[in-house]
Parts: structure tokens; sequence; C-alpha cells
């Protein structure tokens, strides 16, 4: 290594002190640096550059003898001595810059002071050593020779560094990392070197070491420079996202500020938009839309009512069906609406959404009667979330409609008033909020009500359960002594378990109600198929509760439980203990049971279930079981679904080609457009439903709804539906269904594709199964909903 250095060293020499001038050269450019600090880093590199410059002269002429030679000889080692006594102090001088350290107060430290002289002598001792000899000489041979002294001239390349570096440790904290390892470099390096040329002679190591702890100075205050540059540029990021945060913030309490104003003029209106704007981004989220274009979604539907604040509150607040007059001034809103909004053009998509978002998907809405995708994205997607949450909210004029509802109207809407797209997806959200609500939950349901006349009040239903549900309330008597003064309870069912009076409210809930029951042993029969009672004797099993005479209440007693289209009530009051037997329209229709009375305060009404589920046993039936699939059998055994998927067919395993042929008919007790035939691809280790290791891959129903569209674990499902001419509305097509109607389906299977295809009375399907386990052996079921399936051909 040495000799490659020694060989090659004057080279060497050159190339860094170009480097180290060019490195001082751009110093000059720096912006980010304080004039003293630079102005000493730039002194740093030229001494640098200069003390290699004269140290390779100084070889290039040692033992030239002519004038030239003589001169160049004497002035290089002069310099050569000099200027490395001028590097400590300049590196002094840096040091105390770097420190914030001001040699004119009495904070330098004394160290510092102390390297300062031994420079300055040091320089000293290189004039005398011209006229002396003490570091070294030059022989009659005009080359350089080391001097009895010569040792002593490493006094201060050696010991002066380890001084300041004592400095450096005690200041440690004021610079940063990559500042701290660059003056160590410094330091050291040369230390390391001087040592070994003490013993390395014909060789500057020492002041090649120097040039590059010069030049890695440099380049460590410029990554300093560049780190910090870059921690400024953070936080001033950092500043500009806080503004940003905060003026979104502004701007969506401004918003909501306005939009609540707005809402005063609708006491029913209160909260709209809010919901509509948190429903219209989870559609957006679901169709994949990225984080801005979400927001834009948001604030479209949380604004796009603002237009109202233009309507007469006469006209906003009317209880009942508007005029026509009154009608087109509200087809104004739009206007209005996006007329305020077109002012803030920062975000020209409010106005957008406001202007569009009553337009209709055929072409048939306003103000401009624009169709399809003429129509921008974001007020389609305000739109259908609009509606739903109109649908579900309590109006002056309508009660809301329960979920299931809504989505019918939603689905029966979709390719006409809503783009396709957009209600399957509200659809999916809407059956997976179903889903998640649970029929037994009775927490909303009444503690506590009075009655004066008959059914003037009537608690929410409570339903009957496959377990053994038990009801206790206490009973205290209001009316006079000869007024009769008795609880009562209603059995109905309705898609919101309220009890209904008035023809629009129960076509519209679907209320059913099937009798009424006394606690005497009276009842009235309504669509139940039939009621028997039987009043028990009272021995020590059946106890009459008695009252209470501290609070002149008694504590009554409900026990009710269901199987199939039967149910079982015990009821125990102070006079009789009955026992009522009901026969149900239909398995397929739900059970609650209404608390009400007459002449009567009822309290701490308390509600509890048995784990124990209800066997066929133990309900004695009192009507035969209705059964819609006493008809033709042919390849697969005839199948009554009652209730959603509670039945299947036998499963077919799918090969190449697949052909069902069947008779459908929807059950009297249906009445939802989804209440129809739906077909199950799954797998399963015994190839049978909810066998072993059962997942679905596809689940298609016939009214052009797909379960499981979209990517999931086991299938890719590309749905589409199409109306074709012999569809003509969705009432025919339930009215139809109701009737019986004939079904065929063509499964085809190509390695891991699967397409099916249908037309069901106008309902075209075409759904494409990508399987992501081609191997695994695909199987297929009839099910549905409230529908009766016979007549069962399949063709392979």
């Amino acid at each position: 290594m040495f000799e490659f250095i020694k060989a090659h060293q004057l080279n060497i020499m050159l190339a860094l002190s170009a480097a180290c001038v060019s490195f001082a050269i751009l110093l000059f450019f720096t912006q980010f640096l304080e004039r003293r600090k630079k102005t000493a880093l730039i002194l740093m590199e030229f001494v640098a550059t200069f003390l290699l410059f004269f140290d390779r002269e100084a070889y290039i002429y040692s033992g030239d003898l002519s004038r030239t030679g003589y001169i160049m000889v004497r002035v290089s080692n002069f310099f050569v001595f000099f200027l490395t006594a001028m590097v400590v102090l300049i590196f002094n001088l840096y040091l105390m810059e770097l420190f914030d350290i001001d040699p004119r107060t009495k904070r330098t430290p004394k160290r510092l002071v102390l390297v300062s002289v031994a420079a300055i002598l040091e320089m000293i001792m290189v004039i005398i050593t011209q006229f002396t000899g003490l570091y070294y000489y030059i022989d009659e041979n005009n080359r350089y020779v080391r001097g009895k002294g010569f040792l002593l001239c490493y006094v201060v390349p050696i010991l002066c560094p380890l001084i300041q570096y004592t400095v450096v440790r005690q200041y440690k904290k004021k610079v940063s990392r990559l500042i701290y390892t660059s003056l160590a470099l410094y330091i050291f390096v040369p230390i390391a070197m001087g040592i070994i040329q003490i013993f390395a002679y014909g060789i500057s190591i020492v002041n090649m070491a120097m040039v590059l702890v010069s030049i890695s100075l440099y380049i460590f205050t410029y990554l300093d420079i560049n780190a910090t540059v870059m921690r400024a540029h953070d936080i001033e990021m950092q500043g500009v996202r806080e503004e940003q945060k905060s003026m979104q913030r502004l701007f969506d309490q401004t918003a909501k500020a306005f939009v609540k104003a707005v809402e005063k003029k609708d006491v029913y209106s209160e909260g709209h938009s809010e919901r509509v704007a948190e429903l219209a981004v989870k559609i957006a989220r679901l169709c994949e839309k990225d984080n801005d274009e979400c927001n834009r979604i948001y604030y479209s539907a949380l604004l796009h009512d603002v237009g109202k604040i233009g309507i007469p509150d006469s006209i906003i607040g009317k209880n009942g069906a508007l005029t026509d007059a009154e009608y087109e001034i509200v087809k104004n809103k739009p206007l209005i609406g996006s007329e305020i909004l077109s002012s803030i053009t920062e975000y020209p998509y409010l106005e957008q959404a406001a202007h569009y978002s009553s337009e209709r998907y055929d072409g048939s809405g306003y103000p401009e009667g624009l169709k399809g995708e003429q129509i921008p994205e974001a007020a389609r997607i305000v739109a259908v979330a609009d509606a739903y949450d109109v649908m579900t909210t309590k109006r002056p004029f309508m009660a809301p409609l329960p979920p299931s509802l809504a989505k019918e109207e939603i689905i029966k809407s979709s390719g006409s008033m809503f783009d396709p797209k957009f209600a399957k997806v509200i659809a999916s959200l809407i059956d997976d909020e179903m889903s998640r609500l649970d029929p037994e939950d009775d927490r909303e349901v009444e503690r506590e009500f009075k009655c004066k006349a008959y059914r003037e009040f009537v608690t929410m239903g409570i339903q009957v359960p496959e377990r053994v549900l038990t009801i206790t309330f206490d009973f205290e008597p209001t009316g006079k002594r000869k007024d009769f003064c008795e609880p009562a309870m209603v059995l109905f069912d309705s898609y919101d378990r309220l009890i209904h009076i008035n023809d629009r409210s129960i076509k519209a809930f679907h209320y059913s109600e099937y009798g009424e029951i006394w606690f005497d042993g009276h009842s009235v029969t309504t669509e139940a198929r039939k009621i028997e009672m039987k009043v028990l004797p009272e021995d020590e099993d059946n106890v009459k509760p008695v009252k209470d005479p501290a609070t002149g209440k008694t504590t009554y007693r409900i026990l009710a439980a269901r199987y199939g289209d039967h149910m079982k009530i015990r009821t125990e009051g102070p006079t009789h203990i009955v026992e009522s037997t009901v026969a149900l329209p239909s398995v397929a229709k739900a059970a609650y049971i209404g608390l009400t009375g007459e002449n009567c305060h009822v309290s701490n009404i308390t509600i509890e279930k048995s784990e124990r589920h209800i066997t066929e046993n133990d309900i004695k039936r009192i009507a035969n079981e209705i059964s819609y699939i006493d008809r033709l059998e042919s390849d697969l055994p005839n199948v009554q679904i009652n209730r959603p998927r509670s039945a299947y067919t036998k499963s077919v395993i799918l090969k190449d080609r697949l052909i069902m042929d069947f008779h459908s008919m929807s059950l009297p007790s249906a009445n939802l457009v989804w209440h129809c035939p739906y077909v199950v691809l799954f797998a399963s280790s015994d190839n049978t439903v909810s066998g072993e290791d059962y997942h679905e891959f596809a689940v298609i129903r016939l009214n052009g709804e797909n379960d499981l569209s979209g990517d999931n674990e086991h299938a890719e499902n590309r749905f589409s539906m199409k109306k074709t001419e012999r569809f003509t509305n969705w009432e025919d097509w339930k009215e139809l269904n109701k009737q019986g109607m004939e079904c065929s389906i063509e499964i085809v299977k190509r390695g891991s594709r699967i397409v099916f295809t249908s037309e069901t009375l106008g309902i075209s399907i075409e759904n494409t199964t990508i399987l992501k386990n081609p191997s695994e052996t695909v199987c297929v079921a009839l099910t549905g909903d409230q529908v009766a399936l016979t007549d069962i051909r399949v063709i392979m």
C-alpha cells in the first residue's frame, strides 16, 4: 500500500488539490451557512489545498540544482510546515464559530486560547528554522533533510487537535451527529497519519490525510445542511398540513352549521343531510373511490339540499300532498341550491351535485331532464342515498319504512330513478344492515303505559321466538269501579313492529293482525286461521297472582312460544290462567305481541327468553300444515321455502353444462321482489348444503341480485341484470310470481369459469363466476324466500 502511494503520490496530491479547491469554490455558493462559519470553512479548504500543492512542489524540485529548483525547494518546504500550523489555527476559529463562541468575551475556553497560541508559536518556529535548521535543512544536493528538532514540529499537529477534541466533546450537544463525526475524523485521522509519518520517510500521508478530512468536512457539512433543510421542510409541510386540516375543519364546521340552519325550516329534516352524506361515502367506498373523491361526494351530499332555504315554509312543512303549483315551486330547489353553491368556486362539484341531484336515471327528473351517465356521478350517488334516508325517516305525512321495504323500493326504481350500479351497492349495504339487526331485540319496547280507551296505546311488538318468551308486568286499574279494567294483547305481524289502523300504512308495512287475547279467557280471531283457548283450574302448578295491598298492583305474566305456523300462549292473571293455541296464516310470517288494555296503568314490563328451543311436540296442532308443493315431482323432490333460505333442493354436481327447469310460485305471504327462487353455487366435502367445509361461490336471486357479487375469498363474480321487453313493472312481476311461473336456468363450466344465464318474466341475468381453485367440485342447489319450487327437471 505504501509502495503504491509512494509511486503515485504526486498524481494523488494533484487530484486531491483539485478536489479541495473545487469544494472551496462550491462553498462560495452555499446559501444556508452563516457567513463567518462559511469563511472559516473556505479558508480551511484553501489552506489544505496550498499545503498539498507546496508539498507536491517540494517533491518535484527535490534534487533539482537549477536556480528554480533551489528556490522552489526552500519555498515549498517552508509553506508545508507553516501551513500545517495554520490549519490547526483556522480549525480553532471554525470551532469557535461552530459552537457560537465569541473570542471577544471571556467565555472562550482556555484550551482553545492555548491551541491558538501554540499554532502561532509553531509558525514562528518554522520561520526560525529557516536560519537554524531546527526542524529541517536543505543539503548540498538541494534535498530536504530532517533536523535535530524534527519531532518538535509534530507537537502542534498532534497534541493541539487532541486538546481541540476535548472542546468538541464539551459542546457535542450543540451540533448534529453528522458534524460531530466530521470533526472527529478531522482531528484523529491526521493524528494517526502523523504517527505513521514519523516512521514512513518520503511519503506525505499526513498532508494527504489533511486534505481528505477537509473534503470530508465539506461533505458532512453539506449533508448536515441537507438534513436541516429537510427537517425545516418537514416542519413547514407539517404546518401546511395542519393548516389544511384546520381549513378543512373550518369548512366542515361551516358547512354543517349552514346545513343545520337550513334544516331548521323543517323539524323532520334535522340530521337528514349528514345521514345522506355518510351513506353516500359508504357507497363511494364500496365503488373503490379514492379518499379525495370520497370527500367530494361527502360534501356534495351534505350540501345537496341547501336550495330548500328558498322554498316557502308553508310548502316545506305541509302535512299532505302538494298541489301542482306547489310542486313547481319545489322543483326550483336544485336551481336555488346550485346558485348558492356556485359562489364556492374552489369546489365546483358542490354546485353540480346540488343542481343535478333531482335528475332521474331514465331522464324523467328535473331541472334539465338529463339521462343516464349524462348526470354527474356524484349526483347519481346522492340521489339514491337521499331517497333511502327520506324513506326510512319519519315525515309529517309518512311513517318511516323499515330497511327491507326501502330496499324493495330502490330495487324497483333501479334503472328508472336510480343508476343500477349505485342501487345495487346500496341494496348490499341495506342487506348488511338488516343482517346485523336482531329481530328479537326488545330494547325499544316501552316499559310503561296508560290506557283509558281500549287500544289507546299499544306497545311496540315483542317477537315470539321458537323459545319460551316470558313477559311480566304490573297492572293497576285506573277506571271507576263499574268500568271494565283489564290488560290485553294484540297478535300481529308488521315490518316496523307497530300496530297500524289506516289502509295506507297497513299496505305500506304489510300489517297483518292475527287476533286479540284477554286475560279472562276471551279472544277475537281476525287473520289467524284458528285460536283455541283453555282455562286451567287453579292448583299447585297453576297459581293465580294476587294484588299487592301496599301498592294496589297485580303482577301479570305471559309465557309464549312458537313452532312453525303455531303459537302457544299462557296468560296468568288474578281471575284466570289460560292456555291459548294460535294457528298462524303461514310459517313464513312473524308473530308479535303488543300489550294494551283499557282503563289501566301498566308498568315494570320485563321480557326474558329461555335458551331451550321449542320442538314440534311442545305445541299441539289445531290446523293442518299448509303445503304448496303437493304437486308433480320430477328429477328432484319439491321444496317449500318459508323463510330466507330455510330449505334447499338436493344438490346437483356441475360438470360441463347444466339446465334446470322448474315451476316457481311465491307463497301468499310473499310481498317483496326478492320473495322468489335463488340459485346457489357452492362446494363442501360431501357435496351437500351446509356440509363440512361448506362455502359459496355465488348466490343469484332471480329478481336480479347476486348476494356474493364482486370478489370474495373463493371466487370472483361479474354480475349483470337487464330488463327485457317482457318486463312491465315490479308489481306485475310479483303478482305473476304469486300466480306461478316456469323458470329455466343454464350453467356452463369451462375450467375455472362458470357462466350462469336466465330470464324470468323479463329479468335477464348473466353472471360469470371465476373460481380461485378450479379443481374444486362445484355443486348447484335451489332455494329462495317464501316460495314453492316444484316439478324440478335437471338436464346435464
